[in-house]
Parts: structure tokens; sequence; C-alpha cells
């Protein structure tokens, strides 16, 4: 097989490398091995996704490819090495990983795009590229033929990997994600990293009781979970528990100790699959929060940016807000846009939503014609910060909790700021409760107190609800990666897509691709905004708007190219981009960007 011979650039990144013993490694010393990066960055779902495709193909050719996690930052938060080292942890990453906090590597790449795959052969050359998630099958076969290739030339070397796992550390708790109280005064918390729940006494310390085996798995008897989430009791007592890793619900019953499977068949919802109908024949993605909201469980479904509900009576579920695109957009519930929803609570005629990637406190409401989508802060995907005061400009920084307090205010787990925040409705003002929480993920009350998960120090925090906010120096980010520079006019916007080997465009029904384009603002783009079937477009650019973001989301599917299979298997391949843009004369007039194909 023909490869595009481009020498791949070293790997370097002043955050150093983990999970390799102290030893800071170089391209020289994997050569002779398949190379896979992965460039991620650990708030986003998708590259969780992604550590998960890896898994198999990682264990199944250990002697010969070596996976290298870069991780380049998207929040401030994630620049912070402690917060890397955590998250390796967390999401149970079992490959060396380079810390980028500059963006070093992922601008010598090229990279537009979290996730982005990167294969290197044996000699050190960049033989594919790969955005998004989706890729795992087409990957494996790559690996096959790389294997076959440089075997027969002797420049495949077959071994053990550079991987160094880090000494255990004895918690009771390890990366813990949500929290609920139980009738009884006890809590139960998702202990995400050991893969179980754990019932802890009314003291919040005290272990009463561990449900799960501990391992990564998908059973109900005995109980095995994969890093679970979001809790939320039912009227009759059962815990609804987000499976998260399981693309699963779990209901637990406290009074039996019983797991039952009531969401979900363990595979991960893609595009084109079923969106309603039994409950236990319709995947779902990255559910991360649940809260029960109009006699319905409410799903935060993080993996698709959406919300949807799972009916306990009827045993169905259905989307009900969110159109799987990524952003934030308010209105009728099908029509709005959610970046990762990680955090619900319900309280009267309102479910409230920690929108994660758009750093906002949004919430549902009921109207004549169902349900809208509102938001209270935030303003987009690249703006962040820690700023108190009037909504409009107030600031959080990655939440993924919310809380309602007893006055009907809300309590935010601000959790890449370390703070618990608080929203108030009546006065639109933002507040500061308390600082020096590390990943406050969630919160729960506890008569005059409330009950913080802080995530990162492996334990539940009593704080008593304070009568006056504490008071913060304001703070506001961007994202810190480069603009693109664009010229002025016409830009031809072009998805790089090649099928993979052994596969081809799947055009049996119709149009095997989908490209949507939008802009933040709205009014840098005069033309090319909307929905298409072509990977290629011309955009118009307006007049007098200097900068902006263009958000690109595109989609292909492709079937393996088999004559002789009357039934092939068909592989979805998807990824939405936030690019940011600044105009500038003599700029570049085309925008490429790499959905999948040979590097070049």
């Amino acid at each position: 097989m023909a490869h595009v011979r481009v020498r791949a650039p070293e790997l370097i990144g002043k955050g150093g490398w983990l999970n390799t013993g102290g030893t800071d490694l170089s391209l020289a010393d994997l050569r002779g091995r398949i190379v896979i990066l992965d460039f991620w960055t650990f708030c986003c779902v998708n590259c969780l996704h992604v550590l998960d495709e890896l898994r198999e193909l990682e264990e199944a050719h250990r002697d010969t490819v070596v996976i290298i996690g870069v991780h380049s930052p998207k929040f401030v938060h994630e620049a912070d090495h402690q917060a890397v080292v955590d998250a390796v942890e967390r999401y149970g990453v079992h490959h060396p990983v380079l810390d980028d906090p500059e963006l070093a590597t992922w601008k010598q790449y090229a990279v537009r795009a979290w996730p982005t795959l990167v294969v290197i052969d044996p000699e050190g050359y960049v033989v594919a590229q790969h955005a998004g998630e989706g890729h795992a099958h087409a990957l494996a076969k790559l690996v096959e033929e790389l294997e076959a290739e440089h075997a027969a030339k002797g420049t495949l070397r077959r071994g053990d990997g550079p991987y160094v796992p880090p000494e255990p550390v004895a918690t009771d708790l390890r990366f813990p994600g949500k929290a609920v109280q139980l009738p009884s005064g006890t809590f139960l918390v998702s202990d995400s990293t050991r893969h179980q729940l754990v019932e802890l006494a009314a003291d919040g310390e005290s272990v009463v009781r561990r449900i799960g085996t501990g391992e990564r798995g998908f059973t109900d008897s005995p109980p095995r979970f994969s890093e679970p989430q979001g809790l939320a009791l039912l009227p009759d007592g059962r815990v609804i528990v987000a499976d998260t890793v399981n693309h699963a619900l779990r209901a637990y019953d406290p009074e039996t100790g019983a797991v039952e499977t009531v969401a979900g068949t363990g595979l991960q919802w893609m595009q084109g699959a079923p969106t309603s109908g039994p409950a236990r024949e319709v995947e779902l993605s990255s559910p991360w929060d649940v809260a029960f909201f109009d006699d319905r469980v409410w799903i935060a479904m993080a993996g698709v940016h959406q919300l949807w509900t799972y009916d306990p009576a009827a045993r169905t579920v259905a989307v009900a807000a969110g159109t799987t695109n990524e952003g934030l957009v308010d209105g009728a519930a099908a029509e709005a846009w959610f970046a990762q929803p990680s955090g619900l609570a319900a309280a009267g005629e309102r479910l409230w939503i920690a929108d994660s990637e758009t750093s906002a406190l949004r919430w549902v409401e009921r109207t004549e014609d169902g349900y809208a989508v509102r938001t209270a802060v935030g303003t987009g995907l690249f703006d962040f910060g820690h700023r108190d005061g009037d909504a409009g400009q107030a600031l959080f920084q990655h939440p993924l909790g919310v809380t309602v307090l007893p006055d009907g205010s809300v309590a935010v787990c601000d959790t890449y700021n370390h703070a618990l925040r608080r929203y108030d409705p009546a006065t639109g003002q933002v507040s500061t409760l308390a600082t020096d929480l590390r990943e406050p993920s969630d919160a729960v009350l506890a008569g005059d107190d409330i009950v913080v998960v802080e995530s990162a120090r492996h334990r539940l925090t009593r704080l008593r609800l304070p009568e006056e906010a504490v008071r913060v120096e304001a703070v506001a980010h961007r994202t810190q990666r480069e603009a693109t520079e664009i010229a002025p006019g016409t830009l031809l916007l072009d998805i790089v897509f090649q099928a993979p080997s052994g596969q081809k465009l799947d055009t049996r029904y119709g149009p095997s691709t989908r490209l949507l384009v939008s802009s933040t603002p709205p009014e840098l783009l005069a033309d090319g905004s909307g929905q298409g079937t072509d990977l290629s477009r011309a955009l118009t650019l307006a007049d007098g708007v200097a900068e902006g973001v263009l958000h690109v989301s595109a989609m292909a599917a492709s079937c393996d190219d088999d004559p002789a299979n009357e039934y092939p298997a068909c592989h979805v391949h998807q990824q939405d981009w936030g690019v940011p843009v600044r105009i500038v004369p003599g700029a570049a007039g085309r925008l490429p960007l790499v959905l999948a194909g040979l590097d070049g």
C-alpha cells in the first residue's frame, strides 16, 4: 500500500510525560512500532469516547502498537498539570500521555479538532489522520496492514511498550461523580473511577456498603458498572443510575440491593439510529446525569448534546430537546443546541441544566407547545472565566452540577473554577458561595448544609449555606487556540474525507454525507450557512466583521466494500469543529478540515 511520505514531527510539551515511570519519550524511541497519537482534552466527551474505542485495539496489538495521548487543553484549568494527572487516572488511560499545555505538538501536526488521531508507521512517517470518533474499525484494519507490510520489510519491532502504571492510592472514593441523599439520610455516591456505587453514612464519610464488583463491565448480577455518574431518586424509592460508559441507565433498589438495566443496549448511539422506542432496545450516548421531572427521568445525554427522557411506567425513551449540533441556541426544545449537558436539577416548573462546554446555566420550561430552552448564564463555546455580577456578563468555567436551593436560587458546581456559585433568578445576579473546592461535580442539600462532591479530592465536603456570598476578583478567558487567518470575500470550506481502506461511501439510500455550517456572530457569514450534503461549500464572509468562530459539523457514512457480503457492516464518521477565524487580506481562501484520510 502506498503512503504519503511525511516525516512525523517530534513530540514536545512543557508539561512532560505521564505513565512512563518518569522517562521522556521521543519518536526515535518508538521507531519500529506503529504509533497512534490521540490528541485529546479531558473536558471533551468525544475524546472520552475515543479512549473507550481504543481500549480493544490497545489490548489486541499491545506488542506492535503504542498509543500516545497528547493532552491539548481547551480550558485554562486543563493546562494545570495536576489536573491532567487526575484525568489520566480518572478515565483509566493505560498508555503514555504527553502533557502539552501550550499546544506545541498540536500546532506541529496542524490539528484543528478534539479528538484527532494520527497514525505513524514504524519508519516514522505519518500515514493517516482521523478527526472525531467512530474510527476504531478503520484503525484496526490499517494496523493489520501496517503490521504485515513492515514485518515483510523487517522494520516492525515487537515487544513491550513504554507504559508504566502509576502507584495506586488508597482512598474510600476515587473521583466520585454525583451523589443523592436517600430517605434514610445516608448518601449514595457514584464512585466513577472504581466503577461502583458507594453508600456513605449521614456523616458523608463512613462507608456503609459498596454496590458493584469494582470491575468495569455491564452485568446486573453480579452488578458491574463502567464509570457511573448521575443519580436520581424515583418516587418508588429506587435510584436511577446514569451508567455513562456503558451508555445505559440502571435502577438500584436500596432495600434489596438489586440492580436492573432499564435503558440502553450497552452500545453507543450513532447518527441514524432510533431516537425513541422500548428503552432496552434503543442505544444511548454517555448519559451524564439524570433528574425526575414531569413524571419522567430526564437524561443529560452528554455524548450527543441532547436531553432525552425515560418513562419508567411505559419503559420507553425519547429525545426531548436538542438537535445533536453542539453550541448554545435557545428556543423550542426540538430546535435548541446544547454542548455536553452534564448536570440536571428539577424544581417546580423548571429543569436546570449545567451545559458544560458552553460554560452555561440553562433551563427547560413548559410552554403551550411543549418545552422550551432558555439560558441564564453563558454565551458560547469559547468564553469562560470566573466573574460574578449580572447574569448577562457573568462567567463560569465548565460547570458539571446544579442544585436548587431552598430560596429558589440555583447552586452551580463551577467545576474548573473549583468553586460553588449561585444564580438568583429573582435578581439575575451571580455570586460565589465557596472557593478552594477541587473539581466540584455535584452537590446535595442536607438540612441547612450543602454537601459538595469534591471529585478531585475524592470526598464529600459539607458546607454551611452562607448568608452572604464570597467575593472574588473577576477573571475572563477565551480558549487559547490561535485563530486561523482567512481572506475576506469567499472562503472555500473543504471537508477532507477518504473512505478507509476496504470501505466505500454508502449511497444506497441517497447522499451519505452531511455538512452543517453556522457562525458566531451569525453576521460573520453573509451566505453559506445551513445544512447540505456536499462536503465542500463556498462561504461568503460579510464585510465589516473582523473575527468570529465557524461552527462546522460533518458526517459521512461508509460501508465495507465486499460484493460477496449481502449485509456489509456500515460505519459513521462524524465530527464538530469550532474554528476561531480572523479576517486578514492576503490570507488563505480555503479552509480544509480533515474528517478522515491520508495525511497531506
